[in-house]
């Protein structure tokens, strides 16, 4: 029986490739033929087997035309097209322009264009006494391109000179000279060289020479040098104009505030300026401080004119938000007999006041569905020195329609005005950072409801004070020395009290949590989007609360001595934790992505475990996939079966591990494989939630899931669906918490149980 379904399968397949082979050639013009695409014979034997293996591919990319794209060796979109080739209108045509792909003939290549290509990219990369040839094969109306390629020996560097006289411009050059990437040995290669005169055109713009170009540099290239050697001389050329050789320092700058970018509006007048601590403010109704400008430059009259500077000036404009279009030129200063620039910024003024309203939709893997909207009110500029004062409410659900728990739903309603100065606002000090991104200082107010429907509401009451700085694209540091956050039952049903009882770990999801403290979160990343790179993600914080308060006035919980501030019992914690994620590039449009997160949270003094909005969970949609959100751990510890959802598990101590491979399918559509790994546990022993406590046996206590996905990605948002079961239960017996061999997809029971669906938006990581 098997023999004979695998014998089924294989003449399917056979009939499948035999239809399409037949339709591929279908419809193709008399005298022409399907073109299939080029192969490359790389005749030297001098070159060996690997070289010659990267070079054909490289040199086979360069061939045109494309032939028609194939999946699996099958030209589907040519057969979409002969299929519809001859509807005029209607849903074929769509489907035919919509799908297809008209086929690729002989016809269109020129053979002759191709080897003139091919023999000039060989010259380029050191075969200079290259020699290329091409013909053509065809059978049975299909045509391949052949090219014989004769390589003959590459030329290597011997020797790099930077020639020229004692000028600035000649030595200046020269002092690039131990950075360069022409090195002696290394094969010629004329992108290197493209790229040496970019290297060097940089450095020169960062030691002002303003109008110096890489088209001004000259590499002579002597190839008499002999064993296939080659010498390298850069040169500047006798035709660079006089300006490109000077270096230009700056005057005078000059800022438009109020720029207008419709023809014939442009004022560019210096009536009204005000001078202030070396900048010219035309700023004629006084909308801006002018001290808002003298912090945002990084250019001061008398500097050496440099790229980075200028760059990072037009990027602090932008980034305060307050300007729609920022705009800046540079001009000779005319009747001087020194090098100097003028620089002029013209600034465009976003709307002082704006209104923006956000819609989401969520759900979870524990069944609930919601969604949640917020308006933003935003004044910019609010006190003339770039100044943003925004008020934000808001207002959410989440519902369950369907189940034992229907009506339980949970609402969610916040205010929060916050007030952000593009500087350290710091009393007694003034100070600045460099680069192209202001510092900002933000102050926080916030007032939250949150309603579980028969069960209970919390108020919560939250303020801050902090700093958020970049030192880079790539590098950001928030600190806020001030956090206050406190939270309050108003309203507990006898619902929630009865369930209590039974499970009296709830009681911490209500506490009163009064929150004093302060903390600092560091972010690096080369990652600056999700598509196929390698590259890296970091990032670490520490949390403190009640440190300073704990040790004046000694509290120690152990001891049943407790400290109050306003007569509230505040929390006292030292919480740190790291996100690491690592992407590897393993195909043109696949990554491989992986996680590790870590997190500790230590009570001391006035606490006995971190107050529940701190703690950790694990299980859910960017979490661990195979299990309901929140649900997993702490440790081995199982929470009753009917919590439903005050099935909550938090825990002080979080590691978790994730691995994903991320691959195309068709057009939007992604797909993706993962494994999910971790757990969280308690600091201090529960007699409430056996097992539960860290300790040196976690790594036995991981629970683990895997999973498939699918996703759109529609480059503005990402839907993901993924579809996951665990493989490993922590809090079964030691010996039976792999549950690889007790898979039951037949059952309806198991899938219940086991399969869990994640409706998402974004990437998990």
């Amino acid at each position: 029986m098997k023999t004979a379904r695998y014998t089924y399968y294989a003449l399917l397949v056979l009939s499948l490739l035999t239809l399409y082979s037949c339709s591929s050639t279908k419809n193709l013009p008399a005298g022409d033929a399907l073109y299939t695409g080029a192969r490359i014979d790389i005749k030297d034997n001098k070159v060996s087997k690997k070289k010659k293996k990267a070079l054909r591919s490289q040199l086979s990319s360069l061939t045109r035309p494309v032939p028609n794209q194939r999946f699996l060796g099958i030209p589907f979109k040519l057969y979409i097209y002969n299929k519809f080739a001859k509807a005029k209108k209607g849903p074929g045509k769509w489907i035919r322009e919509k799908w297809g792909q008209r086929p690729v003939l002989l016809s269109d290549v020129n053979l002759n264009t191709n080897v003139q290509v091919l023999q000039n990219y060989l010259i380029n990369k050191g075969y200079f006494h290259a020699q290329v040839a091409g013909d053509t094969t065809v059978k049975n109306k299909k045509a391949s391109a052949d090219y014989a390629v004769q390589t003959s020996d590459q030329y290597h560097i011997d020797k790099v000179e930077f020639r020229g006289d004692s000028s600035v411009l000649p030595q200046t050059i020269r002092e690039t000279m131990p950075k360069t990437l022409l090195k002696p040995n290394d094969p010629f290669d004329l992108q290197v060289v493209t790229t040496e005169r970019t290297r060097i055109d940089n450095y020169l713009k960062e030691h002002g020479f303003y109008f110096f170009s890489p088209d001004y540099l000259l590499v002579k290239a002597d190839t008499t040098v002999g064993n296939n050697k080659v010498d390298l001389f850069m040169t500047v050329k006798p035709e660079t104009p006089a300006d490109a050789r000077k270096v230009f320092r700056i005057k005078d700058v000059f800022i438009y505030t109020g720029f207008n970018l419709e023809p014939g509006q442009m004022d560019t007048s210096k009536r009204g300026a005000t001078f202030y601590k070396g900048y010219y403010v035309v700023d004629r109704r006084k909308i801006y401080k002018p001290k808002l400008f003298q912090q945002s430059m990084a250019f001061d009259s008398g500097d050496v004119y440099n790229r980075t500077d200028h760059n990072a000036s037009i990027s602090r404009l932008i980034s305060m938000n307050i300007f729609k279009f920022v705009k800046n030129r540079f001009e000779v200063v005319p009747n001087t007999d020194s090098a100097l620039l003028n620089s002029f910024y013209y600034l465009t003024r976003l709307p002082k006041k704006s209104l923006r309203v956000e819609l989401n939709g969520l759900t979870k893997s524990n069944n609930l569905t919601g969604s949640n909207v917020t308006i933003a009110w935003r004044n910019r500029n609010a006190f003339r020195g770039g100044e943003q004062f925004v008020v934000r409410a808001s207002a959410g659900f989440e519902l369950q329609y369907s189940g034992q728990f229907k009506g339980y739903n949970t609402f969610r309603f916040g205010l929060e005005p916050s007030l952000s100065f593009p500087r350290f606002l710091v009393p007694f000090f003034n100070f600045n950072t460099k680069g192209g991104f202001l510092p900002r200082t933000t102050i926080t107010l916030g007032y939250d409801v949150l309603q579980r429907q028969k069960l209970y509401t919390m108020n919560s009451i939250r303020g801050s004070y902090g700093f958020t700085w970049k030192e880079s694209l790539e590098k950001e540091h928030e600190l806020n020395p001030i956090e206050i956050n406190y939270v309050q039952p108003v309203d507990i049903t006898s619902e929630f009290t009865d369930s209590a009882k039974n499970n009296p770990s709830l009681y911490t999801t209500i506490d009163t949590q009064f929150i004093l403290g302060s903390s600092y979160s560091y972010t690096y990343t080369n990652v600056l989007n999700y598509r196929p790179v390698n590259g890296f993600y970091l990032n670490a914080g520490i949390d403190l609360s009640g440190n300073i308060a704990g040790l004046a006035m000694g509290a120690n919980i152990n001891k049943g001595d407790t400290a109050k501030i306003l007569g509230k019992q505040f929390s006292q914690y030292t919480r740190l934790q790291g996100d690491f994620r690592f992407y590897r590039k393993v195909g043109e449009k696949s990554v491989w992505a992986n996680r590790i997160f870590t997190g500790i949270g230590i009570p001391y003094g006035n606490s006995s475990a971190l107050p529940y909005i701190k703690q950790f969970f694990s299980g859910g949609n960017n979490s661990i996939r195979a299990f309901r959100s929140r649900s997993v751990g702490p440790g081995t510890y199982q929470g009753p079966q009917n919590a439903g959802l005050l099935a909550e598990q938090p825990g002080d101590i979080k590691l978790e591990l994730n691995t994903e491979l991320r691959f195309p399918i068709v057009g939007i559509v992604q797909g993706a494989v993962f494994i999910d790994a971790g757990n969280v546990w308690l600091f201090n022993e529960d007699k409430n939630k056996p097992g539960s406590l860290f300790t040196n046996k976690f790594i036995n206590e991981l629970a683990m899931g895997t999973g498939a996905g699918v996703r759109f990605d529609l480059n503005f948002l990402v839907l993901r669906f993924d579809l996951a079961f665990p493989i490993r239960k922590p809090w079964l017996p030691e010996g039976e918490r792999w549950v690889l061999g007790q898979f039951d997809w037949g059952n309806s029971e198991w899938r219940k149980q086991n399969l869990v669906f994640n409706l998402a938006i974004g990437y998990p990581f």
